[in-house]
């Protein structure tokens, strides 16, 4: 596997049927972006599907807290960048830091906080140390 060096960067492209009639994006669109770029951090250093390899641990991972804040509109078309990293790593919970620029101005910044749970019991769970080295490699070192 390369080297995985946080925070990562991953590009969208803004598209019509995420505006409203005035052509800026839905609220709800923002939590879309910031999940969908924490699922894609995680398959990077999984080098897999990291949603599919949990399952295959028998673990569940819901999300436990959603923040978000709105710094600045966008609209269709516009390309933003989106950079990603763990903030932190709990017994059983960790959480990802996510902010969306557009032409270097932050758009939003968002946090995330995920619990594991196991599978069968529907029970929270510590964080499995094959897990946790993966999410380490999402944090900011020095930080």
């Amino acid at each position: 596997m390369a080297s995985i060096r946080a925070p990562l960067r991953f590009k969208r492209t803004i598209l019509f049927g995420d505006c409203d009639p005035a052509g800026i994006v839905y609220t709800p669109r923002f939590t879309d972006y910031a999940l969908e770029a924490t699922h894609q951090a995680l398959n990077n250093v999984f080098g897999e599907p990291a949603i599919r390899a949990m399952h295959a641990l028998n673990i569940l991972t819901p999300v436990r807290a959603t923040n978000i804040e709105y710094l600045s509109p966008i609209t269709w078309d516009d390309e933003i960048e989106l950079l990603v990293c763990v903030n932190h790593v709990g017994s059983r919970s960790y959480t990802f830091s996510v902010a969306a620029t557009k032409s270097d101005k932050t758009v939003f910044d968002a946090t995330i906080t995920f619990v594991c749970v196991c599978a069968k019991q529907k029970q929270t769970i510590p964080i499995p140390q094959q897990v946790r080295d993966k999410l380490n490699l999402l944090t900011i070192k020095g930080s």
